[in-house]
């Protein structure tokens, strides 16, 4: 069990190809990225960073299995959808996947959005995860860096976390929509009565 916490490659072989292993996913959202988008949270990070908000997302087992396709045409399907935004856990371990995913939003004319524990320069080096620069390719916007407790900001100016992440903006024509904030929260309710809280420094939790 040690080796496998420690090795993501053992589970992530696990994860049929075509599809994704998520931790959650919302419509709609607002305080993910600029404008209205769909939100999808991979499971699965090695950094465990301390006063991190999805310490849910760490573990790499199995949870939610979707296929790239279905939840494309589930993210199209809603005519609100601006964008999408991957977040986690950490995106890049299943960057193929993604890749693809967001090849297919981005036909159907939505822009694309990551956060990333990595930094940019370590994305484009040679020890960067599998299908990382592919990834990297299909992005409007990425927000790098790992969270950092003691660089924490909070602030309605500021869209990032923690002061160490940087904003890559990778498509002009979003260049004056870097409009969330770090501080900001939204809930969802859904009809089964459950509720979604996410936005604040890119926390999601679930809740009855």
């Amino acid at each position: 069990m040690t080796q496998r916490k420690s090795n993501p490659d053992l589970t992530l072989n696990e994860i049929p190809s075509g599809y994704l292993n998520i931790m959650g996913y919302v419509d709609e959202s607002e305080v993910n990225g600029p404008g209205c988008r769909a939100v999808v949270w991979v499971q699965g990070c090695l950094r465990k960073c301390p006063g991190c908000f999805n310490t849910e997302s760490w573990s790499f087992q199995i949870n939610q299995l979707i296929s790239v396709d279905s939840l494309a045409q589930k993210i199209l399907s809603n005519p609100r959808n601006q964008g999408v935004t991957f977040s986690g856990g950490e995106p890049f371990w299943q960057a193929p996947a993604l890749a693809s995913l967001a090849r297919q939003v981005k036909a159907g004319g939505l822009n694309v959005m990551s956060f990333t524990g990595f930094t940019l320069e370590q994305l484009r080096s040679t020890y960067a995860p599998s299908g990382a620069l592919d990834l990297l390719q299909q992005l409007d916007i990425l927000i790098d860096g790992p969270y950092i407790q003691s660089l924490a900001v909070n602030s309605p100016n500021s869209p990032v976390s923690s002061s160490n992440q940087k904003i890559h903006i990778f498509n002009p024509a979003l260049q004056d929509q870097i409009t969330w904030a770090s501080d900001q929260i939204e809930v969802h309710i859904f009809k089964d009565g459950s509720r979604l809280i996410t936005g604040y420094r890119g926390g999601l939790e679930l809740a009855e």
